[in-house]
C-alpha cells in the first residue's frame, strides 16, 4: 500500500538557518487493512513523511509507492482520504460546500456526495450545522468537518494527521471509536499524534522517527519488550533518551 524505500529529504539552506535534513535514509511500509502509528518528537521528520505521500513536496533521494504507483500519479489521489493537521477552510464556505467540492473532484455524483455526506455528517454530529460556516464552527467542529471531507469518497487508504486535535474528551473518544470502526471494514491507516495512549491502543506498527532518523519501526508490544518496559509510553521515551542509536524492527 505505502513503500518508502531509502528517503532522503533535505530543506535548503535559508537567510539565518542551516540547511536541515528532515529524514535520511528512512525505509518503512504500510501493507493494505494495516493501521501505522507516525511517533516523534517535534522535528522528527513526520509531517515530512506526510507531504512526501501526500506529493506536496518530493524526496531527494530514493522512491516512494503507494498503491504500487508514484504519490504524483493523479489517480492515486482519489484512493486517499487526508486530514490535514491544521484546518484552513474558505471562510465563506459550510460544510456541504467543501464536501461538494471535494466529491466531485473525486468524479462522484451529486447523488453519491448526497448520500455519504449525509452519512458522515450524522455520524460526525454535524448534520445540524450543515448549512453554517466553517468558519463559525470551534475547533472541535472544524476537526470533525475534516473527517467527514476525507471520508466523503470512501478511500482505501486514510492519512490523519494529529486526528485527535482540538477534540474534547468526547469528541476524542468518538473519533477513536471511528478508527476502531474503519480498522474493522480494512481501511489502510497512517495516522500520526504525540497522544502515545492513543497510538498504543490503535496502531498494528508503530514507526518512530526521531531527528530524521528511523528508530523504531514495528509492533509497541515488541518495543516494550525490546526495551523492557512495561507501557509504550516508557518504551518510546526511553528510546529517544538514547539519542539516535537505532533499534531497527520489522
Amino acid at each position: 500500500m505505502i513503500i518508502f524505500s531509502q528517503i532522503k529529504k533535505t530543506y535548503p539552506k535559508q537567510m539565518g538557518s542551516k540547511a536541515h535534513v528532515a529524514l535520511n535514509d528512512v525505509s518503512f511500509s504500510l501493507e493494505r487493512g494495516k493501521t501505522l502509528g507516525l511517533v516523534g518528537a517535534n522535528g522528527a521528520g513526520k509531517s515530512t513523511s506526510i507531504c512526501l505521500i501526500m506529493d506536496f513536496i518530493r524526496p531527494d533521494q530514493g522512491t516512494i509507492r503507494v498503491f504500487g504507483k508514484s504519490p504524483h500519479d493523479p489517480g492515486v489521489r482519489l484512493k486517499i482520504g487526508y486530514l490535514p493537521e491544521k484546518t484552513a477552510f474558505p471562510r465563506n464556505l459550510s460544510v456541504l460546500d467543501m464536501l461538494q467540492f471535494v466529491g466531485r473532484t473525486c468524479r462522484m455524483s451529486k447523488s453519491d456526495i448526497a448520500t455519504s455526506g449525509e452519512k458522515w455528517l450524522k455520524r460526525l454530529n454535524l448534520w445540524e450545522f450543515r448549512k453554517s460556516l466553517l468558519r463559525n464552527y470551534s475547533k472541535g467542529m472544524q476537526q470533525r468537518a475534516s473527517f467527514a471531507i476525507a471520508m466523503i469518497h470512501d478511500p482505501d487508504l486514510l492519512i490523519l494527521d494529529e486526528p485527535m486535535s482540538g477534540l474534547d474528551p468526547l469528541g476524542r473518544a468518538d473519533i477513536i471509536r471511528l478508527i476502531k470502526e474503519l480498522k474493522e471494514k480494512g481501511k489502510t491507516i497512517l495516522f500520526c499524534s504525540h497522544l502515545l495512549e492513543d497510538v498504543d491502543r490503535l496502531a498494528d506498527d508503530v514507526l518512530i522517527l526521531h531527528k530524521g532518523l528511523r528508530l523504531f519501526n514495528g509492533p509497541p508490544s515488541r518495543l516494550c519488550q525490546e526495551l523492557g518496559c512495561e507501557d509504550f509510553e516508557d518504551a518510546f521515551l526511553n528510546l529517544i533518551k538514547k539519542g539516535g542509536s537505532r533499534v531497527l524492527s520489522d
